[in-house]
């Protein structure tokens, strides 16, 4: 199911992230500084000189000292993040019953903020779909996306990737009784559905163009959508199929070999080259370390036990 990809690229000039966002992103870090500045004084003013009391520093607490004026440093300082990704997505992103995020990619994101220092609870999870990832990053409404995100060349325009972590492959998944969908060149006619936005549909457009094309904003209501026979086949990354089929694995099957390869990364603002490279260090270090293989095994592993060779980060300068 894997697959190597080779990207080429052809970069056009960048669309600037809007002033007042950045603004607004960096004068609430600012404040967050403050404000936890502030508590920890009052805290060792209440503790006086008894370090009978003294607690060991919280997990994942940084000793790095980063770059002044970096978006590693301000959000070190500000103690907390905002990282954008997906609820719906089981295996990936999916908000469980206690109403937390959980999956690979929420794992991935983990390792990257615990590596700049800030804790579990002070990390924010907003839900991104596909449509709205750019936006967001441009909006400054988040500091990172995290949610099976392809990297390709007309997102690397407006905004930028660190890795990628993992690479998937676009495919069907129709109903198990399904005989007549047998892979992408039996769709003329056919109803498939995808999610606006995203790199499967526009794809599926092009190489598919005679089926009938129904477009919702989750994946999650593709499948109802399928289960219930308003459309014939549901395309996206195998990756993110696996996890519905999961779900419900008598309802449906994948057909066909994959069409595509898709790199994900992760979504960052355009021309932060500083916090790319922190986060494409941090990944090199978890391939080997054990980190990437306890967030795999975690989560997608429950499914597809076999873990693929992590794939090379892309330290790309232009």
């Amino acid at each position: 199911m894997r697959m190597p990809f080779t990207r080429t690229r052809q970069r056009t000039a960048p669309t600037a992230p809007a002033p007042a966002a950045a603004s607004r992103r960096r004068q609430s870090r600012v404040a967050l500084a403050l404000t936890a500045t502030l508590v920890a004084s009052l805290a060792l003013a209440a503790c006086g000189d008894d370090d009978s009391d003294a607690e060991a520093a919280p997990a994942g607490a940084a000793a790095t000292t980063f770059p002044a004026g970096s978006t590693m440093a301000e959000l070190q300082s500000a103690g907390s993040i905002t990282v954008g990704t997906k609820f719906d997505q089981p295996l990936f992103g999916l908000r469980n019953l206690r109403g937390e995020p959980e999956g690979f990619d929420v794992e991935v994101a983990k390792i990257i903020t615990n590596a700049l220092g800030i804790p579990e609870d002070r990390v924010e999870f907003v839900e991104t779909v596909s449509a709205n990832r750019e936006p967001f990053i441009q909006q400054g409404r988040v500091d990172m996306v995290v949610a099976t995100y392809t990297i390709n060349d007309k997102r690397k325009e407006v905004i930028d990737f660190a890795g990628p972590y993992y690479v998937a492959g676009q495919t069907l998944m129709v109903r198990a009784d399904e005989t007549a969908i047998t892979g992408k060149d039996t769709l003329a006619g056919k109803r498939v559905c995808s999610v606006s936005g995203s790199t499967p549909a526009e794809r599926i457009r092009t190489e598919a163009p005679q089926a009938e094309l129904t477009l919702f904003d989750v994946y999650s209501k593709c499948a109802e959508a399928l289960k219930s026979g308003q459309v014939d086949a549901v395309t996206t990354d195998n990756a993110i199929l696996l996890g519905l089929m999961d779900s419900d694995p008598d309802t449906f099957k994948l057909v066909g070999e994959p069409f595509s390869t898709e790199p994900y990364g992760i979504g960052i603002a355009k021309d932060d080259d500083e916090f790319r490279a922190f986060i494409n260090e941090t990944l090199t270090a978890a391939y080997s370390d054990g980190r990437y293989e306890k967030a795999y095994e975690s989560t997608i592993g429950a499914v597809e036990p076999e873990m693929p060779t992590p794939p090379a980060v892309d330290n790309y300068t232009s």
